[in-house]
């Protein structure tokens, strides 16, 4: 999750989601997790790549929410599950102290925004269902 905390993901979550939330952000690395690791790798380096991702363009094709809250609790469940025991508060951190990558998109510009992800706003903002 701490990998993931970049703006530049946060800004692709917010074009594929119709807008992206603190919550929806972390709710939308938990579905990018479950997509397996060069998936995620991918995205992380590169988060216009998400485009080409099949169950982007699905969920872009039905207006759905690409989202995965329920993943956020498998460490816990599966430390409890190992142990008998709860997960301690500090086993693991959701987001770094900084923001990766800075914090320098502006989500409200088109324009930046049309600029810094052309694959992806070209998909949810030009397709049948974008705006």
């Amino acid at each position: 999750m701490a990998d993931s905390y970049r703006s530049s993901l946060w800004a692709a979550a917010y074009v594929i989601n119709g807008g992206c939330s603190d919550d929806g952000f972390d709710y939308f690395r938990g579905w990018l997790i479950l997509q397996g690791r060069e998936t995620f790798g991918q995205a992380v380096a590169d988060p216009d790549s998400l485009d080409d991702l099949a169950a982007v363009r699905l969920a872009i094709a039905n207006q759905a929410i690409v989202e995965c809250e329920s993943a956020l609790y498998i460490p816990a469940r599966a430390h409890r599950a190992a142990t008998g025991d709860e997960i301690p508060d500090d086993a693991y951190r959701m987001e770094p102290l900084e923001l990766l990558g800075g914090w320098d998109f502006n989500f409200d510009d088109q324009r930046e925004i049309k600029q810094r992800l052309p694959q992806l706003t070209a998909l949810c903002w030009c397709g049948p269902h974008g705006s």
